[in-house]
Order: C-alpha cells, then sequence, then structure tokens
C-alpha cells in the first residue's frame, strides 16, 4: 500500500442552513468547529485492500507524535474535537500500541476496485441538518461523537443513537442523512471509493418520504 497523505485540517466555521452542503468535499476544514458543511480531514491513495472483511478503527492519543508512532500503512492521524484520532482501515483484530480505542465500524462493504482512495470528513449538525441528495462509488461509514443519526435511503430508515453509535452503507443507493434527536451531531465519514470514480454525486432521481423529519419530530415531542 502506498503511504498515505494526511491532511492537517480542523472545522471550517460558517453560517447553517437548511442544506449543509455536499457530504463529501475537498474544502479542507479550517480551525473552528462551528455548526455547517462537512469538510474534509484527511485522505489517502491505496493500492490494494485486505482480502479479509475491513473495518475502520477509531483511536485518540495524548500526542500526534504518539499516534504517528502507532500508525500502519493504512492510518491517518488528524485531530478534532479535542482529541488526536488515528484512523486505519484493517482487519478486525487490529489495535495500535497503545492509545485509547474508541471503534471499529464495519465491516465494509467494499467495492471491488483496481485502486482506492480513502476521505475522511468531519461535521457539526445541528438537528435537523441535512446533507444534500447524493450517491457515493463506494462504501461510507458513519461515527457519530456526540447527538444522533438518521439515514434514510430506498430500503428504508435506519438510526444512530448516542455518543459512539455508527452506521454503514453500501455503494449506490441515493441518500439522506440527517441530524436528529436533541443535540448537535458531531461526527466523522468515511468514503472508500475507487479512485478512478468521483467520491460523491448529487442526485435528485430519488426523494426521501421524511421518515427522518419524522424521527426528529417525535424526539422534538419528548
Amino acid at each position: 500500500m502506498r503511504a498515505w497523505l494526511a491532511v492537517v485540517a480542523l472545522m471550517s466555521g460558517g453560517s447553517l442552513s437548511s442544506s449543509a452542503g455536499a457530504q463529501a468535499t475537498t474544502r479542507p476544514c479550517e480551525a473552528a468547529e462551528t455548526p455547517g458543511p462537512a469538510c474534509l480531514l484527511a485522505h489517502g491513495e491505496i493500492q490494494a485492500l485486505s482480502a479479509h472483511p475491513v473495518y475502520w478503527h477509531l483511536d485518540t492519543f495524548a500526542s500526534k507524535q504518539a499516534a504517528d508512532r502507532a500508525a500502519a500503512g493504512t492510518s491517518v492521524v488528524t485531530q478534532a474535537f479535542g482529541s488526536i484520532w488515528l484512523f486505519t482501515l484493517a482487519e478486525a483484530e487490529w489495535r495500535p500500541r497503545h492509545g485509547r480505542h474508541i471503534a471499529s465500524v464495519g465491516p465494509l462493504p467494499i467495492t471491488p476496485a483496481p485502486t482506492y482512495t480513502a476521505e475522511y470528513l468531519r461535521s457539526v449538525f445541528l438537528p435537523g441538518t441535512t446533507a444534500p441528495l447524493h450517491v457515493h462509488s463506494g462504501p461510507e461509514a458513519f461515527f457519530a461523537v456526540s447527538g444522533d443519526t438518521c439515514l434514510e435511503t430506498p430500503d428504508g430508515v435506519r438510526t444512530g443513537r448516542g455518543p459512539g453509535n455508527s452506521l454503514t452503507i453500501k455503494a449506490g443507493p441515493p441518500m439522506l442523512l440527517m441530524a436528529i434527536g436533541k443535540v448537535p451531531r458531531k461526527g466523522f465519514a468515511l468514503i472508500l471509493h475507487d479512485a478512478h470514480q468521483p467520491p460523491t454525486t448529487l442526485t435528485d432521481a430519488w426523494q426521501p418520504k421524511g421518515l427522518c423529519g419524522a424521527l426528529l419530530a417525535a424526539d422534538r415531542g419528548k
């Protein structure tokens, strides 16, 4: 696997609208962690993936130097939400030396490709904020540090509740991501896609049934 390219970044500021911008973006994150569109934390090019099921491992460290020392060939080190993070794509049992293991998300429903690109995004969504309708050319995984997640596709609705909730979705289906619940959703996303395909394409070929909106309304009524 080729060495990974880390983008040293934090979330950019900006005012919030009803649509939080494209779910995948090449706009590097900046210092402020205010609500707004997703931004790019890091990305890397991968020549090959393990033949075994692959997971997204999230670990935190006391310093960037410690995270760098623990990194594998498919790791990136970045900073967000007050922590130094090590993101690694590896088999389920993989663990770094030292650090604090936060989660393993997967297995990822990987679409075969000659080479891959992984894009790591970060976002802060207030309840009711959505990303525009879009599709991905590879699987996407979500991890929420706080808040609640709702994902609607033509197959229905899926939710994750509370700190540490996660979801995965295969390549292809159109989707609507919404923050529900009563507190801001602070989270990461991983898009693992064919390096020769765009990671994200906006679409209007499908319209959601409002299932996430109904859950949000129910949350607000509690």
